[in-house]
């Protein structure tokens, strides 16, 4: 269980400090509720453009890891489409400059057009080298708009295409960060050999005078419930011919959510797994193949994706991903087998709670959700998950109407006009 205690400044940051006294080491994580799903659709990438940006220095700390080096810290950031996430370990007694830096940068960033110009050009030239110019890097561009219709899912965090970012104005960059990056909008966690007290008075000194900016609500469009089948079939320079099914699935806090999970783990949780001993190991249709979810906040996507062995027809690689589906479907199930996975799920979470970072994270992830205190249920809801549900969940979501599929061919140099899969 992970203890912890929480306060909220006036301005709106909530507060999160866990008490560890094992470690010298501090973990200092900054969640903003902020992702790719609050872009416009004609102005995408702009949270992880900003990701680039929160590095390039703020109104008071011209060069932000320079203050960090000097104290022996480290630094790093991520975005998704739900939300962006910075974290800093470093010894508990340079602490404080944690506090001065991510507190200059929230209060500021030093907006300039040589600062923007820069960073621009490193997020297009990370768009060509990461999803255009390399093997499968297209993949989720096209996968995401073709299972979303109307949610901000359509597109992945690198944004809808290379213009939206090549285009963004000053005053866009400033309205984005204005709007999202506020205390009010933010969960502070800190996690170490530290007391509550020290953390406040610190939150206090370094966040408290930032104004709070009245971060509007999200209001989100959903996504209808998919009634046909949907299909794309794309020919790339690549080595092999891949395929990638993806079905809707529920939100993370859905009460299904936990039986999806471990869905995913029996189809493709290792070598044990009942996609890879039947289609790698005995049919010898894949080299390789995977199913996983992608655990959005909103309602997500269950994805199963493979790798053909040259000379397989894509019609029979498909069908036997959908033959051992049905066997999932109709039951065909060991109540050992679902232990299995259970206890493999119960050993990750345990094993990732040794380790501060991923306290401070996890911590500051479940409060974006609603309340950090459940993260200490995940292995409770995950035991109680029984065959019934599995079987439940799966016919639910392993129908043809609710799936959108990928066929992603090797191009060859003698082949017909018209491949069909």
């Amino acid at each position: 269980m992970i203890k912890f205690d929480r306060f909220t400044l006036k301005n709106g940051l909530r507060v999160i400090v866990h008490k560890d006294n094992t470690t010298p080491i501090v973990a200092f994580n900054l969640l903003y509720d902020v992702g790719a799903k609050d872009e416009h659709p004609d102005r995408t990438g702009f949270a992880h453009l900003f990701e680039h940006l929160m590095f390039g220095g703020s109104v008071n700390v011209p060069v932000f890891d320079k203050p960090l080096q000097m104290v022996g810290g480290e630094n790093n950031a991520f975005t998704t489409n739900d939300i962006t996430n910075y974290y800093i370990t470093l010894p508990k007694e340079n602490l404080e400059t944690a506090f001065w830096i991510e507190s200059d940068r929230m209060l500021s960033l030093a907006f300039s057009k040589k600062k923007l110009d820069v960073q621009r050009n490193v997020v297009v030239e990370e768009f060509k080298q990461r999803y255009l110019n390399q093997p499968y890097g297209d993949v989720w561009q096209l996968l995401r708009p073709l299972a979303y219709k109307k949610h901000p899912y359509q597109w992945s965090t690198i944004g809808k295409e290379i213009s939206h970012i090549q285009k963004a104005s000053m005053e866009d960059v400033k309205r984005f960060f204005y709007n999202h990056y506020a205390p009010d909008n933010a969960i502070l966690v800190v996690a170490g050999n530290i007391t509550t007290a020290e953390i406040k008075k610190l939150a206090e000194k370094w966040f408290g005078p930032i104004e709070k900016r009245n971060v509007k609500k999200r209001k989100l469009p959903k996504e209808p419930v998919q009634k046909k089948e949907r299909k794309l079939t794309v020919k790339r320079d690549v080595p092999f011919d891949s395929i990638f099914k993806v079905y809707h699935m529920c939100s993370r806090l859905d009460n299904a959510y936990h039986a999806t999970d471990l869905i995913s783990d029996l189809l493709s949780g290792g070598r044990s797994s009942r996609l890879y001993v039947s289609i790698v190991q005995e049919q010898k249709l894949f080299s390789e193949i995977e199913g996983y979810i992608l655990g959005s906040n909103d309602p997500g996507l269950f994805v199963i994706s493979g790798k053909l062995i040259k000379g397989v027809k894509m019609k029979n690689a498909e069908a036997a991903i959908n033959a051992e589906i049905e066997k999932l479907k109709l039951g065909l199930l060991k109540k050992q087998e679902l232990e299995k996975v259970k206890n493999k799920i119960e050993a990750n979470i345990v094993l990732s709670e040794m380790n501060v970072m991923n306290k401070a994270m996890n911590l500051a992830y479940f409060e974006s959700l609603g309340d950090a205190d459940n993260i200490n249920s995940e292995i409770k809801k995950y035991r109680k998950v029984t065959l019934k549900d599995i079987i439940k969940e799966a016919n639910k979501i392993f129908t043809r109407q609710n799936c959108s599929t990928l066929y992603y061919y090797a191009k060859r140099k003698a082949e017909s006009k018209k491949h069909k899969p």
